[in-house]
């Protein structure tokens, strides 16, 4: 009883609430097993946006007030967008002001937080692994370059399905694959490896890979919820996801 009596109430440093994709399984227990204590993550759902730029982003606006009002029921600290494509589609200012207003809660999104996280690490050059299309991949390139990152190899997967039957596939990948298909992307130019997508199950192999190729690797969901931490002032080094959490570079170890 003494125990439970000083205990702290759940969420009590910050409670992270999470936008993502329908068919993502990835992303929660990813999140779950990287939270630090006092921090809880409170998840929603919505469908991906591939082309918002078609109703000039008013059906994605309107998603996301849905979701965001439901966020903001439960007086989460933190939103994220998490989407790698998703967030690529809309202009970063629209998108985060977006999450801002109709939260009341600071915000992150996948895209900006990749950015902030390859600022952070003082990296200009990656590599990237996706299980995209050579397509997706390419407009992912162009995304990051025209942000000053250079893409120097990239390498996606070939699936035969579409529409929430292919993020379905993302999320069946095996983290075994995942990391012989980052390792195979390493390049000598490469100061990173970015590998890219909330549904593939890329966290866990992160600090095995760093140890290996001696440089830092960062993943879709690593960078986001780093970045949702940053927004609640939280800077716990977090052990077992690579160094973007830790914050010691395998690089320099």
């Amino acid at each position: 009883m003494e125990a439970f009596e000083k205990a702290k109430p759940l969420g009590w440093r910050a409670k992270i609430g999470v936008i993502s994709p329908t068919e993502n399984t990835v992303t929660e227990p990813e999140f779950n097993a990287m939270k630090p204590p006092g921090v809880t993550v409170h998840f929603t759902r919505m469908p991906i946006h591939f082309h918002p730029e078609e109703d000039d982003f008013k059906s994605l606006m309107d998603d996301l007030e849905i979701r965001l009002l439901e966020l903001k029921g439960c007086a989460v600290d933190t939103v994220a967008y998490n989407c790698t494509v998703g967030s690529m589609a809309c202009p970063a200012d629209m998108l985060n002001k977006q999450l801002r207003d109709v939260s009341g809660a600071s915000a992150v999104s996948t895209a900006g937080s990749i950015l902030a996280a390859l600022k952070s690490l003082n990296v200009s050059n990656i590599a990237m692994a996706t299980p995209y299309s050579a397509a997706t991949n390419e407009h992912e390139k162009e995304y990051l370059e025209a942000r000053g990152i250079n893409v120097v190899a990239m390498v996606g997967m070939d699936f035969t399905e579409t529409g929430i039957a292919l993020g379905r596939k993302f999320g069946a990948v095996s983290p075994g694959e995942i990391y012989q298909h980052a390792l195979g992307v390493d390049h000598p130019e490469a100061e990173a490896i970015l590998i890219s997508c909330a549904n593939f199950a890329s966290a866990g192999i992160v600090a095995e890979l760093e140890a290996k190729i001696k440089k830092p690797v960062i993943t879709s969901n690593i960078v986001t919820f780093w970045a949702g931490l940053q927004a609640a002032n939280i800077t716990d080094p977090i052990k077992g996801f690579g160094c973007l959490l830790s914050g010691t570079r395998p690089d320099l170890a």
